[in-house]
């Protein structure tokens, strides 16, 4: 079950209410990361892979798959890093464990690491250590590879960064004009059009808002990535409109701050 939870950000003390992404299961039934209710949410100040996912267990058929770890944007600037209820060996509650014969595969689509663990052996029975790589779920449409950022110094450079995301999510044909159009779009592609808003002051409603109305004129998907995070007013229009709203920091990589975001990032263009 979907259900929010309050998260404060230690830097502004800020409160939220986070609504954890949904991600699909092979089995089609919806996964939500459990959240631990009542944690304080840790600022990311410096990324590892590891920690760009976590292991959730679907409540339908107990499979157990990596997702992309639940992460909020500050409007003051911070990324911060959800924390997550870790996957028990204890069986799904669905009903006991089922027979290595009966079940079917779970966990990371890893070699086991040992020679007599059974490729299909339920989950619960046996730990299996973090593979050296983590790949993306089965169900995503295509696999990606992981995105690389490039160093932000520039306003030129956050336009690039978000350039080479949204082609790494698998939009078509982006375009980065010479100059700034007049409505505030920064890149084009198939279907989708983008601003960059790399100042040092939350991005504005009103900013929001002009990128939303340029996507519902052209009939195509609207993004916005900033440095400084977002106003609440624009949060709560971007969240009401279903327009994705990413942060970066220096280093180029983007992070969603809200749903529609999370839901992008999870299936791609």
């Amino acid at each position: 079950m979907r259900e929010n939870v309050p998260v404060r950000c230690p830097a502004c003390r800020r409160a939220h209410v986070y609504a954890p992404p949904v991600y699909p299961c092979a089995c089609g039934a919806p996964v939500v990361p459990p959240l631990v209710t009542g944690a304080l949410a840790e600022p990311i100040v410096h990324r590892t892979w590891t920690d760009e996912w976590v292991t959730v267990r679907c409540a339908a058929c107990g499979r157990q798959d990596q997702w992309p770890q639940p992460e909020l944007g500050c409007p003051c600037g911070t990324v911060l890093r959800v924390p997550v209820r870790p996957v028990t060996a204890a069986a799904p509650p669905d009903g006991p464990a089922s027979s290595p014969g009966s079940a079917s595969a779970s966990g990371p689509p890893s070699p086991p690491p040992e020679s007599g663990a059974a490729p299909t052996a339920p989950s619960g029975v046996t730990t299996v250590p973090a593979p050296s790589h983590i790949p993306l779920p089965r169900t995503a449409p295509a696999p990606r590879p992981a995105f690389r950022p490039v160093t932000i110094r520039t306003a030129r450079d956050a336009v690039t960064a978000a350039a080479l995301y949204l082609r790494w999510l698998g939009f078509r044909d982006i375009v980065q004009p010479e100059e700034r159009s007049a409505y505030g779009i920064d890149l084009r592609g198939a279907g989708l059009v983008a601003q960059v808003d790399p100042t040092t002051r939350p991005a504005s409603l009103r900013a929001v808002e002009c990128l939303w109305l340029n996507g519902l004129a052209t009939s195509t998907v609207s993004v916005f990535f900033s440095l400084a995070g977002y106003e609440d007013r624009a949060r709560a229009r971007a969240d009401g409109v279903r327009l994705p709203l990413f942060v970066m920091d220096l280093t180029g990589a983007p992070q969603p701050v809200n749903g529609p975001a999370d839901e992008l990032l999870a299936r791609g263009a």
